[in-house]
């Protein structure tokens, strides 16, 4: 058997130095381009890091593998537990949310959540227009406030009211410090995380935050949910979307419903999952436009064809097909959630040649899999015609694997595309986009998922669009936190 290379090193966690404080996913891309498609390096963890097509689609093999909650994740389960993203596959309370969730996220569910995605891009749009033509934008910044408002609007009937206040919420505020926390940790040793007393207090602090917010939403629901008598007999009248799913559905298997402590963790898990990702997907998409006037121009000239003026209906979204190619494109080169843990069930060998034992953590590492030379011509070149039908059905397997893989990849990725192409939709209808800066050079922000920073654009409302505003729901509908 072949052994797997390491960098060279002379002191326990030495391999450290291998990787930028705050860049360590693309410190690992710059070392996968130096020693291949498999190494090995000692922090904290033992990790195995592949990234080739081959390797990676044995590592997917569900049957010999399965997700592994590495160093990083472990330290998230101070605040997500057991939500879906940081179980053990072999807790049981996985497997019952899995059961009892996946039906919320499936096309009956995302219709009945489009209105309410609708609804918080016009707050956006409209904030947009407010601040006047070639405003100054701060990219990364407005498409977190909105993801996570469709989050809690379409999943939770909450509402942060994110662009009602130039401040940053503080669920966003304890999330980023909380993440930022735990992958630093990930790359630190353990001793050291336990002598730094005032980064553990504010962790601590950073998860009573984001706590506090879930119960106060699972509160509110409880608390006005057969406050009304007529409400109470017309069971078409009780709200039937995620936060309903968590606490009233059993599980079909056991008959179980969810404790309250994992319906916590899995609002966290969710508000978290459900927004962070897609703000950064959502930020390299309108770069990646931005950086290439053709693609831009073509997007443009699709939603003026697809869409004119009007409202866009979940049907007339899923004809934008130049728009989802940008979007699958854009998650190619910048998978926002870059890297998934596996690990054997049993010793086994991997390309033939690498023994792995049960206990190694192997690190799939995205953004070099899907620069992967034998998979893709050119790389680094944005190009969107990767992504057609033809062309993506005829990758070999697992070349392109931004959700996950297997049983534990991304639940809500259905969700995630279909916000992520009405978003960009509706900016094109309402407004001609320019870059703030045209020196500007793509800065990788790293806080466990990949972000553009200091990316500024500017807009100006288009002439000819006579976009329709859509219909505001009730005011009083839906509650806001911190407001």
């Amino acid at each position: 058997m072949t052994r797997i290379q390491a960098p060279k090193t002379v002191r326990i966690y030495s391999h450290l130095i291998s990787l930028k404080a705050h860049k360590p996913v693309q410190s690992l891309m710059r070392l996968a381009r130096i020693h291949g498609p498999i190494f090995r390096l000692n922090i904290v963890d033992d990790l195995i890091i592949v990234s080739s097509q081959e390797l990676v689609a044995e590592v997917c093999d569900d049957t010999r593998f399965d997700k592994k909650v590495f160093h990083a994740l472990h330290q998230i389960r101070s605040f997500a537990g057991d939500g879906l993203f940081t179980a053990f596959t072999e807790e049981p309370n996985w497997e019952k949310a899995h059961r009892i969730l996946m039906p919320a996220f499936g096309p009956a569910s995302l219709r009945h959540m489009h209105g309410a995605m609708i609804e918080v891009v016009s707050q956006m749009l409209d904030k947009w227009e407010s601040l006047g033509d070639h405003h100054r934008l701060d990219v990364t910044d407005h498409m977190t406030r909105l993801t996570l408002d469709t989050i809690a609007l379409a999943a939770f009937d909450y509402r942060f009211h994110s662009f009602q206040s130039d401040a940053v919420h503080p669920f966003i505020k304890a999330m980023t410090n909380g993440l930022g926390e735990a992958s630093a940790r990930s790359r630190r040793p353990v001793l050291f995380t336990k002598l730094r007393f005032g980064a553990q207090k504010r962790f601590l602090s950073d998860a009573e935050i984001m706590h506090e917010i879930a119960d106060a939403l699972i509160e509110e629901r409880t608390s006005r949910q057969f406050r009304d008598e007529e409400a109470r007999r017309s069971e078409s009248a009780r709200k039937k979307d995620l936060l309903a799913v968590m606490l009233e559905a059993a599980d079909p298997r056991t008959g179980e419903k969810l404790d309250v402590v994992n319906i916590r963790h899995q609002l966290v898990t969710f508000l978290i999952a459900g927004h962070e990702t897609t703000s950064g997907l959502l930020s390299f998409a309108l770069y990646e436009m931005l950086k290439h006037p053709d693609v831009l121009e073509r997007a443009r000239a699709e939603v003026d064809e697809v869409l004119g003026h009007e409202v866009p209906g979940i049907e007339k979204i899923q004809k934008l097909k130049y728009l989802d190619q940008i979007l699958k494109e854009t998650l190619r080169l910048w998978p926002t959630a870059p890297a998934f843990g596996r690990y054997s069930k049993r010793v086994t060998e991997l390309g033939n040649q690498y023994t792995i034992k049960p206990d190694q953590v192997i690190l799939v590492l995205l953004p070099a899999l899907h620069r992967d030379p034998k998979v893709w011509n050119d790389p680094e070149r944005f190009d969107p015609e990767r992504m057609t039908k033809e062309a993506m059905q005829s990758l070999p397997p697992h070349a392109w694997k931004p959700f996950g893989t297997g049983a534990r990849a991304c639940i809500g990725r259905a969700f995630a595309m279909q916000e992520a192409t009405l978003v960009l939709a509706m900016i094109l209808q309402r407004f001609d986009l320019a870059m703030d800066d045209q020196t500007y050079q793509l800065d990788v922000k790293e806080t466990l998922t990949l972000k553009p920073d200091g990316f500024y654009l500017r807009f100006v409302r288009r002439q000819q669009a006579g976009f329709a505003a859509t219909k505001k729901q009730n005011p009083s509908q839906g509650k806001g936190l911190y407001n």
